[in-house]
């Protein structure tokens, strides 16, 4: 595994997925037609309507914006979905349909590892 990324996590749980960069609705749209389950979802700043198609599908959420606070990673919570916020990435963009998985690292932090590349 190589680790990726790293942020504050909102739910100490480890998911494991094919990761899909999200940019736009349409992109949700396309998701909930192919299906969004098992999937981590990578954002840059999403509220929870942006997702709300696809998100109790989900297996866990990386967004590149917002905080522990943010209602995207209380909806997470209430879910059970594990979140990364504030999640620092280098080439997003490459991680597209990589397999991944969040992983807590203790406390508030957690990693983002892509695996078998």
């Amino acid at each position: 595994m190589r680790k990726v990324g790293q942020g504050l996590i909102s739910l100490r749980l480890t998911a494991e997925g094919e990761l899909r960069y999200i940019t736009s609705v349409k992109e949700v749209i396309q998701l909930l037609k192919e299906g969004a389950d098992g999937k981590i979802v990578l954002v840059e700043d999403a509220g929870t309507t942006f997702l709300a198609p696809i998100l109790p599908k989900l297996a866990g959420v990386v967004c590149m914006s917002g905080a522990l606070g943010s209602h995207l990673a209380i909806v997470t919570r209430e879910f059970e979905i594990p979140a990364l916020m504030s999640t620092k990435l280098e080439n997003p963009s490459e991680l597209n349909t990589k397999r991944v998985v969040i992983q807590p690292d203790g406390g508030t932090e957690g990693s983002l590892f892509v695996i078998n590349e």
